[in-house]
């Protein structure tokens, strides 16, 4: 089994899914699909665009849901169907065990997101810490400080969203 973890901004433009989703396809490709075990939160962007590659792949999908009450205090109500379609898809569900939505459950959730990974795919334009704890900047360098190799994922085309 090869774990691939995801962290990613969440604010993609509609500009940068098809270059994004392009690059992951790269990536992924190339390793042994069907033990590949992709493990995702499955926030919109980066981390829905990853586990919809994995599972289009033939790969086994890890969710981790950051809180209890996360689908309905975080998810969008347009994002409520590939949500609960992509946790539905997932060979294994993990809650963290927290009530509530926010930054410990984040960071938790991250910090699980990374326990037994062989590398971290960041979708990630490079920008620093936001200094909220739980983001994308976070993730990735607890990752290279655990010594996880990190692919970053920002092609040509990729960008965010200034709302």
């Amino acid at each position: 089994m090869v774990t691939i973890a995801v962290t990613g901004h969440m604010d993609l433009t509609e500009e940068a899914v098809v270059p994004v989703r392009a690059a992951l396809r790269n990536l992924l490709t190339g390793l042994t699909l069907d033990m590949l075990v992709g493990r995702s939160c499955l926030a919109r962007g980066a981390d829905t665009l990853f586990a919809e590659e994995v599972l289009s792949l033939g790969g086994h999908l890890s969710a981790i849901i950051p809180s209890r009450d996360y689908r309905e205090a975080v998810v969008r109500p347009a994002d409520l169907a590939k949500f609960d379609a992509l946790r539905d898809a997932a060979a294994e569900v993990m809650v963290m065990p927290y009530d509530h939505a926010g930054r410990a459950a984040y960071e938790a959730a991250n910090r699980r997101l990374l326990q037994g990974a062989d590398r971290l795919m960041a979708i990630w334009d490079g920008s620093a810490p936001t200094g909220r704890g739980g983001g994308t900047a976070d993730t990735v360098a607890a990752a290279r400080l655990a010594g996880l190799g990190v692919d970053v994922v920002w092609p040509p085309g990729a960008s965010r969203s200034e709302t």
